[in-house]
Protein backbone atom coordinates (compact mmCIF):
# COMPACT_ATOMS: atom_id res chain seq x y z
CA UNK A 1 0.00 0.00 0.00
CA UNK A 2 1.16 3.06 -0.95
CA UNK A 3 2.03 6.14 1.77
CA UNK A 4 -0.52 8.42 0.36
CA UNK A 5 -3.45 5.76 1.04
CA UNK A 6 -2.09 5.05 4.45
CA UNK A 7 -4.25 7.80 6.20
CA UNK A 8 -6.86 7.34 4.06
CA UNK A 9 -6.84 3.45 5.28
CA UNK A 10 -6.08 4.42 8.53
CA UNK A 11 -9.49 6.43 9.06
CA UNK A 12 -11.61 3.62 7.34
CA UNK A 13 -10.21 1.41 9.77
CA UNK A 14 -10.95 3.21 12.75
CA UNK A 15 -14.72 3.71 11.02
CA UNK A 16 -14.96 -0.82 10.48
CA UNK A 17 -13.78 -0.57 14.47
CA UNK A 18 -17.03 1.59 15.07
CA UNK A 19 -19.18 -0.45 12.66
CA UNK A 20 -17.85 -3.94 14.28
CA UNK A 21 -18.45 -2.34 18.14
CA UNK A 22 -21.96 -1.32 16.97
CA UNK A 23 -22.87 -4.17 15.31
CA UNK A 24 -21.94 -6.55 17.84
CA UNK A 25 -23.50 -5.35 20.95
CA UNK A 26 -26.42 -6.42 19.56
CA UNK A 27 -25.09 -10.56 20.31
CA UNK A 28 -25.12 -8.64 24.17
CA UNK A 29 -28.41 -6.65 23.87
CA UNK A 30 -30.52 -9.64 22.38
CA UNK A 31 -30.19 -11.96 25.72
CA UNK A 32 -30.26 -8.75 28.22
CA UNK A 33 -33.38 -7.15 26.34
CA UNK A 34 -35.12 -10.39 26.61
CA UNK A 35 -35.22 -9.95 30.49
CA UNK A 36 -35.66 -6.84 30.71
CA UNK A 37 -37.99 -6.42 28.60
CA UNK A 38 -40.26 -9.97 29.45
CA UNK A 39 -39.51 -11.41 25.38
CA UNK A 40 -39.45 -14.60 24.46
CA UNK A 41 -36.55 -15.51 21.68
CA UNK A 42 -38.79 -14.50 18.21
CA UNK A 43 -39.24 -10.88 20.17
CA UNK A 44 -36.19 -10.85 21.32
CA UNK A 45 -34.24 -10.94 17.48
CA UNK A 46 -36.12 -8.09 16.49
CA UNK A 47 -33.22 -6.42 17.73
CA UNK A 48 -31.28 -8.14 14.70
CA UNK A 49 -34.54 -7.78 12.24
CA UNK A 50 -34.85 -3.71 12.67
CA UNK A 51 -30.92 -3.09 12.95
CA UNK A 52 -30.28 -4.81 9.60
CA UNK A 53 -33.65 -3.88 7.85
CA UNK A 54 -32.27 -0.20 7.95
CA UNK A 55 -29.50 -1.13 5.23
CA UNK A 56 -32.41 -2.32 3.22
CA UNK A 57 -34.56 0.70 3.63
CA UNK A 58 -32.07 3.19 3.79
CA UNK A 59 -29.09 1.94 1.37
CA UNK A 60 -30.56 4.18 -1.86
CA UNK A 61 -31.73 7.12 0.22
CA UNK A 62 -27.93 6.98 1.47
CA UNK A 63 -26.81 6.25 -1.83
CA UNK A 64 -27.87 9.60 -3.29
CA UNK A 65 -26.99 11.51 -0.51
CA UNK A 66 -23.18 10.32 -1.16
CA UNK A 67 -23.88 11.04 -4.63
CA UNK A 68 -24.58 14.45 -3.38
CA UNK A 69 -21.98 14.65 -0.70
CA UNK A 70 -19.14 13.17 -1.29
CA UNK A 71 -18.07 9.91 0.58
CA UNK A 72 -16.23 12.05 3.31
CA UNK A 73 -19.35 14.35 3.76
CA UNK A 74 -21.48 11.05 3.30
CA UNK A 75 -19.22 9.64 6.37
CA UNK A 76 -19.91 12.50 8.99
CA UNK A 77 -23.60 12.33 8.11
CA UNK A 78 -23.41 8.98 9.16
CA UNK A 79 -21.59 9.15 12.09
CA UNK A 80 -23.83 12.52 12.94
CA UNK A 81 -27.12 9.91 12.38
CA UNK A 82 -25.72 7.17 14.50
CA UNK A 83 -24.33 9.58 17.31
CA UNK A 84 -28.08 10.54 17.69
CA UNK A 85 -29.47 7.24 17.62
CA UNK A 86 -27.21 6.15 20.62
CA UNK A 87 -28.90 9.13 22.74
CA UNK A 88 -32.40 7.31 22.17
CA UNK A 89 -31.18 4.89 24.35
CA UNK A 90 -31.15 7.14 27.37
CA UNK A 91 -35.14 7.26 27.12
CA UNK A 92 -35.69 3.56 26.20
CA UNK A 93 -33.46 2.62 29.19
CA UNK A 94 -35.66 5.00 31.70
CA UNK A 95 -39.06 3.85 30.38
CA UNK A 96 -37.99 0.12 29.61
CA UNK A 97 -39.54 0.41 26.26
CA UNK A 98 -38.66 -2.31 23.50
CA UNK A 99 -39.99 -0.24 21.06
CA UNK A 100 -38.00 2.70 21.70
CA UNK A 101 -35.02 0.16 21.76
CA UNK A 102 -35.68 -0.63 18.49
CA UNK A 103 -35.96 3.14 17.31
CA UNK A 104 -32.44 3.70 18.47
CA UNK A 105 -31.33 0.28 16.94
CA UNK A 106 -32.87 1.26 13.83
CA UNK A 107 -31.23 4.88 13.40
CA UNK A 108 -27.68 2.69 14.63
CA UNK A 109 -28.64 0.71 11.17
CA UNK A 110 -29.56 3.80 8.72
CA UNK A 111 -26.34 5.61 10.08
CA UNK A 112 -24.07 2.86 9.26
CA UNK A 113 -25.78 2.09 6.29
CA UNK A 114 -24.18 5.42 4.54
CA UNK A 115 -21.01 4.26 6.12
CA UNK A 116 -20.72 0.60 4.92
CA UNK A 117 -21.85 2.16 1.21
CA UNK A 118 -19.04 4.49 1.19
CA UNK A 119 -16.31 2.17 2.61
CA UNK A 120 -16.54 -0.92 1.36
CA UNK A 121 -15.93 0.32 -2.52
CA UNK A 122 -13.22 2.13 -1.46
CA UNK A 123 -11.29 -0.42 -0.10
CA UNK A 124 -11.95 -2.51 -3.09
CA UNK A 125 -11.10 0.61 -5.54
CA UNK A 126 -8.12 1.82 -3.60
CA UNK A 127 -5.49 -1.11 -4.75
CA UNK A 128 -5.49 -3.95 -6.96
CA UNK A 129 -8.28 -5.90 -7.49
CA UNK A 130 -6.69 -9.16 -7.21
CA UNK A 131 -5.83 -8.17 -3.67
CA UNK A 132 -8.96 -6.71 -2.56
CA UNK A 133 -10.04 -9.12 -0.35
CA UNK A 134 -6.55 -9.61 1.66
CA UNK A 135 -7.90 -5.32 2.25
CA UNK A 136 -11.38 -6.14 3.23
CA UNK A 137 -9.98 -8.88 5.18
CA UNK A 138 -7.51 -6.75 7.23
CA UNK A 139 -10.46 -4.39 8.04
CA UNK A 140 -12.42 -7.50 8.43
CA UNK A 141 -9.95 -8.15 11.31
CA UNK A 142 -10.24 -4.60 12.66
CA UNK A 143 -13.69 -4.88 12.51
CA UNK A 144 -14.35 -8.59 14.28
CA UNK A 145 -11.50 -7.41 16.97
CA UNK A 146 -14.29 -4.68 17.97
CA UNK A 147 -17.21 -7.36 17.92
CA UNK A 148 -14.57 -9.51 20.29
CA UNK A 149 -14.29 -6.33 22.92
CA UNK A 150 -18.20 -5.06 22.87
CA UNK A 151 -19.42 -7.91 24.53
CA UNK A 152 -16.56 -8.11 27.02
CA UNK A 153 -17.33 -4.12 27.74
CA UNK A 154 -21.02 -5.09 27.87
CA UNK A 155 -20.64 -7.05 30.29
CA UNK A 156 -17.85 -5.01 32.31
CA UNK A 157 -20.32 -2.04 32.26
CA UNK A 158 -24.02 -3.75 32.55
CA UNK A 159 -23.83 -6.97 34.09
CA UNK A 160 -20.88 -6.93 36.50
CA UNK A 161 -22.16 -7.89 39.89
CA UNK A 162 -25.56 -9.69 38.36
CA UNK A 163 -24.29 -12.92 38.68
CA UNK A 164 -28.13 -13.63 39.22
CA UNK A 165 -29.57 -12.04 36.38
CA UNK A 166 -31.30 -14.51 34.55
CA UNK A 167 -34.87 -15.46 33.21
CA UNK A 168 -35.12 -18.17 35.68
CA UNK A 169 -34.04 -16.37 38.50
CA UNK A 170 -35.96 -13.07 37.83
CA UNK A 171 -39.34 -15.62 37.14
CA UNK A 172 -38.98 -16.02 41.26
CA UNK A 173 -38.93 -12.24 42.24
CA UNK A 174 -42.40 -10.58 43.22
CA UNK A 175 -43.72 -7.96 40.95
CA UNK A 176 -42.54 -5.13 42.96
CA UNK A 177 -38.44 -6.66 43.29
CA UNK A 178 -38.97 -7.28 39.59
CA UNK A 179 -39.84 -4.01 38.62
CA UNK A 180 -37.41 -2.24 41.03
CA UNK A 181 -34.47 -4.65 39.93
CA UNK A 182 -35.08 -4.01 36.21
CA UNK A 183 -35.14 -0.35 36.46
CA UNK A 184 -31.84 -0.66 38.07
CA UNK A 185 -30.86 -2.68 35.65
CA UNK A 186 -31.54 -0.64 32.62
CA UNK A 187 -30.11 2.69 34.30
CA UNK A 188 -26.92 0.81 33.61
CA UNK A 189 -27.04 1.42 30.22
CA UNK A 190 -27.53 4.84 29.79
CA UNK A 191 -23.64 6.25 30.74
CA UNK A 192 -22.24 4.23 27.80
CA UNK A 193 -24.43 4.96 25.16
CA UNK A 194 -23.93 8.69 26.36
CA UNK A 195 -20.14 8.08 26.11
CA UNK A 196 -20.52 5.97 22.73
CA UNK A 197 -22.77 9.44 21.38
CA UNK A 198 -19.87 11.89 22.33
CA UNK A 199 -17.27 9.33 20.48
CA UNK A 200 -19.40 9.60 17.82
CA UNK A 201 -19.88 13.72 17.20
CA UNK A 202 -16.20 13.92 17.90
CA UNK A 203 -15.47 11.39 15.29
CA UNK A 204 -17.98 13.52 12.98
CA UNK A 205 -15.15 16.34 13.34
CA UNK A 206 -12.39 13.80 12.65
CA UNK A 207 -14.13 12.77 9.23
CA UNK A 208 -14.95 16.03 8.38
CA UNK A 209 -11.78 18.11 8.44
CA UNK A 210 -9.58 15.17 7.35
CA UNK A 211 -8.10 14.43 4.35
CA UNK A 212 -9.93 11.84 3.36
CA UNK A 213 -9.78 11.82 -0.75
CA UNK A 214 -12.36 10.17 -2.78
CA UNK A 215 -11.86 7.28 -4.95
CA UNK A 216 -11.70 8.26 -8.29
CA UNK A 217 -14.40 8.22 -10.78
CA UNK A 218 -14.60 5.00 -12.86
CA UNK A 219 -14.11 5.30 -16.56
CA UNK A 220 -17.40 6.11 -18.19
CA UNK A 221 -16.85 3.69 -21.24
CA UNK A 222 -16.23 0.79 -18.17
CA UNK A 223 -19.24 -2.00 -17.96
CA UNK A 224 -18.96 -2.55 -21.54
CA UNK A 225 -22.64 -2.62 -23.19
CA UNK A 226 -24.70 -3.00 -20.44
CA UNK A 227 -27.56 -0.88 -19.50
CA UNK A 228 -28.61 -1.26 -15.84
CA UNK A 229 -27.12 -3.47 -12.53
CA UNK A 230 -29.75 -6.01 -13.27
CA UNK A 231 -27.79 -6.86 -16.54
CA UNK A 232 -24.40 -8.46 -14.76
CA UNK A 233 -25.28 -11.84 -12.63
CA UNK A 234 -22.16 -11.89 -10.94
CA UNK A 235 -23.75 -9.05 -8.79
CA UNK A 236 -27.03 -9.98 -8.56
CA UNK A 237 -26.13 -13.45 -7.47
CA UNK A 238 -23.60 -11.95 -4.96
CA UNK A 239 -26.13 -9.34 -3.00
CA UNK A 240 -27.99 -12.72 -2.90
CA UNK A 241 -24.90 -14.35 -1.25
CA UNK A 242 -24.27 -11.62 0.94
CA UNK A 243 -28.10 -12.20 1.63
CA UNK A 244 -26.98 -15.45 2.82
CA UNK A 245 -23.92 -14.88 4.70
CA UNK A 246 -25.53 -12.08 6.51
CA UNK A 247 -28.40 -14.43 7.57
CA UNK A 248 -25.39 -16.96 9.07
CA UNK A 249 -23.34 -14.31 10.16
CA UNK A 250 -25.75 -12.77 12.26
CA UNK A 251 -26.67 -16.68 13.62
CA UNK A 252 -23.88 -17.24 15.03
CA UNK A 253 -22.71 -14.30 16.77
CA UNK A 254 -26.17 -12.67 17.82
CA UNK A 255 -28.09 -15.99 18.78
CA UNK A 256 -25.19 -17.88 20.31
CA UNK A 257 -26.00 -16.01 23.75
CA UNK A 258 -29.65 -17.51 23.46
CA UNK A 259 -28.11 -20.72 23.12
CA UNK A 260 -26.15 -20.31 25.78
CA UNK A 261 -28.31 -18.50 27.91
CA UNK A 262 -30.93 -21.41 27.71
CA UNK A 263 -28.09 -23.83 28.34
CA UNK A 264 -27.39 -21.99 31.60
CA UNK A 265 -23.71 -21.21 30.52
CA UNK A 266 -22.70 -18.40 33.02
CA UNK A 267 -21.18 -16.27 30.77
CA UNK A 268 -23.43 -16.42 27.97
CA UNK A 269 -24.29 -12.57 27.71
CA UNK A 270 -20.39 -12.38 26.47
CA UNK A 271 -20.43 -15.77 24.14
CA UNK A 272 -20.05 -13.57 21.24
CA UNK A 273 -16.94 -12.58 21.76
CA UNK A 274 -16.04 -16.29 21.03
CA UNK A 275 -17.88 -16.09 17.60
CA UNK A 276 -16.23 -12.89 16.98
CA UNK A 277 -12.12 -14.26 17.78
CA UNK A 278 -13.20 -16.85 15.40
CA UNK A 279 -14.09 -14.58 12.69
CA UNK A 280 -10.73 -12.68 13.09
CA UNK A 281 -8.53 -15.60 12.99
CA UNK A 282 -10.65 -16.82 9.60
CA UNK A 283 -9.53 -13.12 8.54
CA UNK A 284 -5.98 -13.95 9.58
CA UNK A 285 -5.96 -16.62 7.51
CA UNK A 286 -7.05 -14.76 4.48
CA UNK A 287 -4.75 -11.77 4.76
CA UNK A 288 -1.96 -14.71 4.91
CA UNK A 289 -2.96 -16.77 1.92
CA UNK A 290 -4.70 -14.61 -0.25
CA UNK A 291 -3.91 -14.31 -3.55
CA UNK A 292 -0.76 -15.86 -2.18
CA UNK A 293 -1.87 -19.87 -1.80
CA UNK A 294 -5.52 -19.37 -2.79
CA UNK A 295 -7.81 -17.29 -5.12
CA UNK A 296 -10.83 -15.21 -3.64
CA UNK A 297 -12.54 -17.85 -5.63
CA UNK A 298 -10.94 -20.62 -3.77
CA UNK A 299 -11.49 -18.89 -0.32
CA UNK A 300 -15.33 -18.90 -0.73
CA UNK A 301 -15.56 -22.29 -1.69
CA UNK A 302 -13.48 -23.18 1.20
CA UNK A 303 -15.71 -21.22 3.27
CA UNK A 304 -19.23 -22.56 2.39
CA UNK A 305 -18.30 -26.19 2.95
CA UNK A 306 -16.69 -25.14 6.75
CA UNK A 307 -19.75 -23.79 7.29
CA UNK A 308 -22.12 -26.12 6.48
CA UNK A 309 -19.67 -29.11 8.49
CA UNK A 310 -20.24 -26.69 11.46
CA UNK A 311 -24.20 -26.91 10.96
CA UNK A 312 -23.79 -30.09 11.21
CA UNK A 313 -22.19 -30.07 14.67
CA UNK A 314 -24.34 -27.39 15.95
CA UNK A 315 -27.26 -30.23 15.11
CA UNK A 316 -25.80 -33.30 15.94
CA UNK A 317 -23.32 -32.47 18.65
CA UNK A 318 -23.05 -32.99 22.16
CA UNK A 319 -24.81 -30.17 24.62
CA UNK A 320 -22.97 -31.64 27.71
CA UNK A 321 -19.56 -32.34 26.16
CA UNK A 322 -17.20 -29.66 26.27
CA UNK A 323 -14.46 -31.29 24.74
CA UNK A 324 -13.46 -29.35 21.72
CA UNK A 325 -13.43 -26.22 23.67
CA UNK A 326 -10.74 -28.53 26.16
CA UNK A 327 -8.90 -28.99 23.51
CA UNK A 328 -8.96 -25.91 21.79
CA UNK A 329 -8.57 -23.27 24.32
CA UNK A 330 -9.20 -24.73 27.73
CA UNK A 331 -5.53 -24.93 28.48
CA UNK A 332 -5.48 -20.89 28.18
CA UNK A 333 -7.87 -19.99 31.10
CA UNK A 334 -10.88 -18.93 29.12
CA UNK A 335 -13.94 -20.35 30.12
CA UNK A 336 -14.73 -23.66 28.10
CA UNK A 337 -18.46 -24.08 26.47
CA UNK A 338 -20.43 -26.94 25.17
CA UNK A 339 -19.44 -28.64 22.16
CA UNK A 340 -22.67 -27.83 20.24
CA UNK A 341 -22.09 -23.78 21.50
CA UNK A 342 -18.35 -24.22 20.18
CA UNK A 343 -19.88 -25.36 16.34
CA UNK A 344 -22.08 -22.12 16.78
CA UNK A 345 -19.02 -20.11 17.13
CA UNK A 346 -16.75 -22.06 14.67
CA UNK A 347 -19.09 -21.01 12.38
CA UNK A 348 -17.56 -17.38 12.32
CA UNK A 349 -14.42 -18.86 11.74
CA UNK A 350 -15.80 -21.08 8.65
CA UNK A 351 -17.44 -17.69 7.07
CA UNK A 352 -15.24 -15.31 8.20
CA UNK A 353 -13.77 -14.75 4.07
CA UNK A 354 -17.49 -14.62 2.51
CA UNK A 355 -17.66 -11.35 2.71
CA UNK A 356 -14.12 -9.76 1.63
CA UNK A 357 -14.40 -12.61 -1.54
CA UNK A 358 -17.86 -11.46 -2.38
CA UNK A 359 -17.11 -7.98 -2.91
CA UNK A 360 -14.52 -7.87 -5.44
CA UNK A 361 -16.05 -10.77 -7.06
CA UNK A 362 -19.41 -9.18 -7.71
CA UNK A 363 -18.08 -5.60 -8.49
CA UNK A 364 -15.53 -7.42 -11.02
CA UNK A 365 -16.11 -5.34 -14.66
CA UNK A 366 -18.99 -3.32 -13.07
CA UNK A 367 -17.78 0.12 -14.18
CA UNK A 368 -19.67 3.11 -13.97
CA UNK A 369 -22.11 0.93 -12.25
CA UNK A 370 -19.76 0.14 -9.42
CA UNK A 371 -21.86 2.91 -6.95
CA UNK A 372 -25.27 1.74 -7.81
CA UNK A 373 -23.95 -2.41 -7.67
CA UNK A 374 -22.68 -1.27 -4.31
CA UNK A 375 -25.56 -0.08 -3.11
CA UNK A 376 -27.36 -2.76 -4.04
CA UNK A 377 -24.58 -5.26 -2.44
CA UNK A 378 -24.94 -3.24 0.77
CA UNK A 379 -29.18 -4.32 0.80
CA UNK A 380 -28.45 -7.91 1.21
CA UNK A 381 -27.48 -7.04 4.60
CA UNK A 382 -31.24 -7.21 4.97
CA UNK A 383 -30.49 -10.95 5.35
CA UNK A 384 -29.28 -10.24 8.90
CA UNK A 385 -33.26 -8.97 9.33
CA UNK A 386 -34.75 -11.72 7.96
CA UNK A 387 -33.26 -15.31 8.30
CA UNK A 388 -32.66 -14.53 11.82
CA UNK A 389 -36.27 -13.56 12.22
CA UNK A 390 -36.66 -17.17 11.00
CA UNK A 391 -34.42 -18.60 13.20
CA UNK A 392 -36.78 -17.25 16.05
CA UNK A 393 -39.80 -18.28 14.50
CA UNK A 394 -38.14 -21.99 14.38
CA UNK A 395 -37.20 -21.67 17.58
CA UNK A 396 -40.49 -20.83 18.93
CA UNK A 397 -42.74 -23.78 17.38
CA UNK A 398 -39.68 -26.28 16.64
CA UNK A 399 -39.11 -27.49 20.47
CA UNK A 400 -35.92 -25.33 20.77
CA UNK A 401 -33.23 -23.20 19.70
CA UNK A 402 -30.69 -25.62 19.00
CA UNK A 403 -32.93 -27.50 16.02
CA UNK A 404 -33.64 -23.47 14.29
CA UNK A 405 -29.88 -23.81 13.37
CA UNK A 406 -30.60 -26.27 10.22
CA UNK A 407 -31.57 -22.98 8.46
CA UNK A 408 -28.27 -22.30 8.29
CA UNK A 409 -27.35 -25.08 5.74
CA UNK A 410 -29.24 -23.92 2.44
CA UNK A 411 -27.72 -20.34 3.41
CA UNK A 412 -24.32 -21.58 2.80
CA UNK A 413 -25.86 -24.00 0.13
CA UNK A 414 -26.48 -21.08 -1.78
CA UNK A 415 -23.05 -19.64 -1.16
CA UNK A 416 -21.03 -22.59 -2.42
CA UNK A 417 -23.35 -22.28 -5.95
CA UNK A 418 -22.03 -18.65 -5.97
CA UNK A 419 -18.44 -19.71 -5.67
CA UNK A 420 -18.63 -22.55 -8.18
CA UNK A 421 -20.74 -20.47 -10.85
CA UNK A 422 -22.46 -17.65 -9.94
CA UNK A 423 -19.36 -15.69 -9.60
CA UNK A 424 -18.59 -16.56 -12.77
CA UNK A 425 -21.45 -15.31 -14.98
CA UNK A 426 -21.40 -12.51 -17.31
CA UNK A 427 -25.15 -13.01 -18.71
CA UNK A 428 -27.91 -14.48 -17.78
CA UNK A 429 -28.31 -16.49 -21.68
Amino acid sequence: MSKSSLIPMAIIGLLFFIFGFVTWLNGSLIPFLKILCDLNDFQALFVTFVFYIAYTVMALPMSFILRRTGYRDGMAIGLAIMAVAALVFIPAAQTGSYPVFLLGLFGLGAGLTILQTAANPYVVKVGPLESAATRIAVMGIINKSAGVLAPVVFTALVLSGLTDFNVEAVAHLSDVERATRMEAVANRLIAPYIAMAVLLFLLVGLVKFSRLPDIEDENPVDGGSKSGIWQFPQLVLGALALFAYMGVEVIAGDTIGLYGEGLGVANFASLTSYTMAFMVVGYLIGVFAIPRFISQRQALLGSAIAGGFCVFGVLFGSAESTVIADLLWGWSGIPVIPDTVTFVALMGLAHALVWPTIWPLALDGLGRFTAQGSALLIMGIAGGAVIPLSFGRIAESAGGIVNAYWIALPCYLFILFYAIKGCRLRSWG
